[in-house]
This record gives C-alpha cells, sequence and structure tokens, in this order.
C-alpha cells in the first residue's frame, strides 16, 4: 500500500513541475496543441466553440492556458507560476 501511495504522489508532483516560468517561455506563437503537450503534458481541461479550442493546464490558482485558432496557438495566459 505504501509503494502505491508513494507513486501516486510522485505521478502528481511530476504533473505540477511542468507549471513554471521555464516551461511556460517555451511556448511559441504557431506551435500546434501536441507540440505544446509536448511541452507541458497532457491539458487538464480543453473546450471548444466555433474554430477554437482553448485549453487549460493546472487548477485555478496555478495555471497555464492557450488558446489556439485554427489549429495553432495564438495567445497565452498564466496565473501563479515561477
Amino acid at each position: 500500500m505504501r509503494i502505491a501511495l508513494a507513486a501516486m504522489l510522485a505521478l502528481l508532483l511530476a504533473g505540477c513541475g511542468k507549471l513554471d516560468r521555464e516551461h511556460y517561455e517555451q511556448l511559441k506563437m504557431g506551435m500546434t496543441y501536441d507540440e505544446v503537450a509536448t511541452i507541458l503534458g497532457k491539458a487538464d481541461r480543453c473546450d471548444d466553440v466555433l474554430g477554437t479550442s482553448s485549453c487549460i493546464w493546472g487548477k485555478e490558482k496555478k495555471n497555464i492556458q492557450v488558446k489556439f485558432i485554427a489549429g495553432k496557438a495564438a495567445l497565452f495566459s498564466s496565473e501563479g507560476i515561477n
């Protein structure tokens, strides 16, 4: 049981490790979702509306958000990252 708990904790911490200024600064205009996901991992949530997609990595107080237009990154924002 301890091993399973330790493994789960390690996975949670690894996912949070990409929500920092270093990874945010690697994002570039025109990247595809797959290119962004290579840097940040799989998005926690994506919402698609009228040919645009807004994806968020992280939670309310610490996150990176990328808006894709026609499949390409167009806008970036972050909250609570160092």
